[in-house]
């Protein structure tokens, strides 16, 4: 069971620096986790050797997916060995929701953030880039059924677009296994809304996707509607962004997605060729939270990572936590109790 994405990864130079720039222009105030620790379980991804890190998953009440922003703490984190340009395997963006692209295009200019022009997708739905404070693209789009109001004009994440070398190869994995079964364009050739993205000139295939059903899940309201874009570069042979260098290296490192029944999608996967590569098998404490993780990998490389949650903080302060596994795992839970969370928030 899919309940939606949980976090995007983001591997950072400065975790604190990082937390702070999100939470000041696009309102992720809330550290649903905070954890300095030793990565010992990702050996294939960090060169074979444990690896101490501090990650902040962040969060925005007003609804969205996350961001897990993540952090080497004994190694300098590498950048890439070169200017990933679309097409290239891999988290190329984030996409961000707002609920008008042009009002949030006016908020973040008056941040001074520089963000992009207004352009349009393939089927007409406006859009702008923007780069966060360590040069990652951002795609801001129109996002659907808010959790909450609030003051900022933008939330939480809304998807991503992912650079993969044979769409129809690529495919199956984020239609069948991920739920995004839904095509909302399917288009090839030199777009114009590309244009101001590095190799945005080029030739490609792209999809976009998204999910028919309505996802469930403890937290199915909040994280909301989300969609995937699949590009294929035509004119080129796309190189891996992560190419010689470690998961959590700076950029986008995975796509995280909240679910239920563990072992069941661990059967699913396996059944159509994506064996878990990695797994904790149990229950695996984050300090203030807790659950069992497992990652699989698309045709390219690309690391998706799933999270069955078992134990999530309410409020820090008071030592409130909600164990998970003595509820429902399809049923929502209550709109107030989410709400608590808020109580968490980090203040500038």
């Amino acid at each position: 069971m899919i309940n939606g994405i949980q976090q995007l990864g983001l591997g950072v130079p400065d975790v604190h620096a990082a937390f702070r720039w999100y939470r000041r222009h696009f309102g992720m105030d809330i550290p649903v986790f905070e954890e300095e620790a030793v990565a010992g379980l990702m050996l294939p991804y960090t060169g074979g050797k444990p690896r101490a890190r501090h990650a902040v998953l962040a969060a925005t009440l007003q609804g969205g997916s996350g961001l897990e922003i993540w952090q080497y703490t004994e190694r300098q984190p590498e950048g890439p060995r070169f200017e990933p340009r679309l097409g290239d395997l891999g988290i190329f963006c984030a996409r961000m929701r707002a609920y008008r692209v042009s009002a949030a295009r006016d908020f973040l200019d008056s941040h001074a953030l520089e963000p992009g022009g207004l352009v349009r997708a393939p089927n007409g739905s406006e859009h702008f880039y923007l780069r966060d404070l360590n040069d990652q693209i951002i795609d801001v789009v129109r996002g659907e059924k808010w959790f909450v109001g609030g003051p900022f004009p933008v939330g939480g994440v809304a998807g991503c677009l992912v650079g993969v070398s044979d769409i129809d190869k690529a495919g199956p994995l984020y239609s069948e296994i991920l739920g995004y079964d839904r095509v909302l364009y399917d288009e090839t050739g030199v777009f114009d809304d590309f244009g101001a993205l590095p190799g945005g000139d080029e030739t490609f295939r792209r999809v976009l996707l998204t999910h028919s059903r309505e996802r469930s899940g403890p937290f199915s309201p909040w994280l909301g509607r989300s969609s995937i874009e699949l590009v294929q570069a035509m004119d080129r042979e796309p190189r891996r962004i992560f190419e010689g260098r470690l998961w959590g290296d700076l950029g986008f490192i995975h796509l995280c997605f909240d679910v239920s029944r563990m072992e069941m999608l661990k059967a699913a996967c396996r059944a159509r060729g994506f064996a878990f590569t990695v797994d904790s098998a149990s229950s695996f404490d984050m300090g203030e939270a807790a659950g069992r993780f497992a990652y699989i990998e698309d045709p390219d490389g690309t690391l998706i990572e799933f999270v069955e949650t078992h134990k999530v903080p309410l409020v820090k302060k008071l030592g409130w936590y909600l164990d998970l596994t003595r509820r429902p795992e399809d049923k929502p839970l209550p709109a107030w109790l989410v709400r608590m969370m808020s109580l968490s928030r980090v203040k500038d």
